[in-house]
C-alpha cells in the first residue's frame, strides 16, 4: 500500500485511507507527545531547581525534628510531587482516548463497509476487502499511538516518585 513513495505521501496516503478518525488520532498524538515533551524537559531542567528550592527552605529552617517540622516536610514534598504530576492526568486520558478513538474509526469503516455490501451486493469481495482494510488502520494507529504513550507515562510516573523518595531522603537526613 505505501511502497516506493516518499515517507510524506506515505503518511498523507494512511491518514486518507483510514479516514476522518485518523485526521483525529493525529492531532491527539501531537497533543499527546507536546505534553510528554513539555514533562521530559520539565524534569530535565526545572525538576532540579523545585528540589534545590525545597532543601533550601528547609534547611533555613532552625527546628527540624518537632512534630510541627515533621508536617511542614510533608506538606513542601506533596506541593513539590503535585508540581511534578501536572499535566500526568491529562497524558494518561489522552492515552486512554487513543485506542477508543481507533474502534470508533473502525465502527464507523465497517458501518461504510456495510453499506457498500447493501448497495453492490455482496459479489464485489475486492471492495469489500479494500474496506474492511480501511477500516482497521484507526484502530491500528490508536493502539501505536497509545502503547508509545503508556511507555512514557510509566517513566514519567517512576521520575516523580524517584524525586518524590530522594527529596524527602534528603530532608530527613537535615
Amino acid at each position: 500500500m505505501f511502497e516506493g513513495a516518499n515517507p510524506l505521501q506515505a503518511v498523507l496516503t494512511f491518514l486518507n485511507a483510514g479516514g476522518p478518525v485518523v485526521y483525529a488520532l493525529l492531532v491527539l498524538a501531537v497533543v499527546l507527545w507536546t505534553l510528554i515533551l513539555e514533562r521530559l524537559m520539565y524534569y530535565r531542567w526545572q525538576m532540579p531547581e523545585d528540589v534545590r528550592h525545597c532543601m533550601d527552605d528547609w534547611q533555613s529552617r532552625p527546628d527540624h525534628h518537632s512534630w510541627q517540622a515533621h508536617k511542614i516536610k510533608q506538606r513542601r514534598v506533596s506541593e513539590a510531587q503535585r508540581h511534578w504530576r501536572a499535566r500526568l492526568p491529562l497524558i494518561k486520558a489522552l492515552v486512554a482516548l487513543c485506542p477508543m478513538m481507533g474502534l470508533l474509526g473502525t465502527v464507523t469503516g465497517m458501518i461504510h463497509v456495510f453499506h457498500v455490501m447493501a448497495v453492490l451486493g455482496t459479489g464485489n469481495a475486492r471492495a469489500m476487502a479494500a474496506g474492511i482494510s480501511a477500516a482497521t488502520l484507526p484502530t491500528m494507529a490508536g493502539m501505536v499511538i497509545a502503547i508509545s504513550g503508556l511507555y512514557f507515562v510509566s517513566r514519567l510516573e517512576q521520575r516523580v516518585q524517584r524525586a518524590r523518595h530522594h527529596l524527602h531522603d534528603q530532608m530527613v537526613t537535615y
